[in-house]
Parts: structure tokens; sequence; C-alpha cells
């Protein structure tokens, strides 16, 4: 087989491996958003009620790295809660769905309802 023919070969199944796998990642299609709607069911939203803002991190404590800083009075979305580092005596932590996912003590949110478990 010559070196033509392999690496055509190969093209061929690399650009089918890639297509099958923006297949996996691709939204459903336009008005069929029953996976979306469900994701947005266990979302919780929440209120930041850290005058100074609250530091969003990589993790559920005060190690992890800062991701960002949620300013007073922003509105979150919560994916769940896990408990992590106490805060001022609050072992809970959410984790926040902004685009970031990241950590935020609860201890400085306040929630419309209880989210769930992680």
């Amino acid at each position: 087989m010559s070196l033509r023919i392999l690496f055509m070969r190969f093209g061929i199944a690399a650009a089918g491996g890639a297509l099958m796998a923006l297949a996996a990642t691709t939204p459903a299609a336009a008005g069929d958003d029953r996976e979306d709607h469900g994701r947005h069911e266990r979302l919780v939203k929440g209120e930041v009620t850290a005058r100074s803002g609250l530091i969003l991190r990589s993790a559920p404590n005060r190690g992890g790295a800062v991701i960002r800083v949620a300013p007073y009075g922003e509105t979150v979305e919560i994916f769940c809660q896990t408990q992590g580092q106490s805060v001022d005596g609050n072992r809970l932590w959410y984790l926040l769905t902004d685009g970031t996912w990241a950590w935020g003590s609860a201890r400085y949110i306040d929630t419309w309802k209880t989210p769930r478990w992680c």
C-alpha cells in the first residue's frame, strides 16, 4: 500500500471520528428542547449577599483558585450543593452554572429553594 493511500485512509478515519464527536456534542434539533428543559428545572436561583462581592472558587474551600468575584445582588444559578470548608459556621457550598462552573459559599447566597445535593 502506498504512503499516499495510507494518509488518505487515515484522513478519512480522522474526519469520520471528528464528525461523530461533533454530533455527540451538538444540541438537540430546533424545537426539541426536552433535554435542555430538564436541565433548567434542576437549577435553583440565588442572590449574592456578600456586600463586597462573593469570591467564586475552583473547589468548595477557601484554598480553591479564584475564578471570579460575583458582585453583591447578582442573581446566580445553582446546579447543586455539597459540604466543604466552613465559612462563618456554614459548611455548604453551591456549584454555580454561570459559564465558569465555580463554587460559592452558601453563607453568602440566599436561595429561592433548596438546591439538590451533588
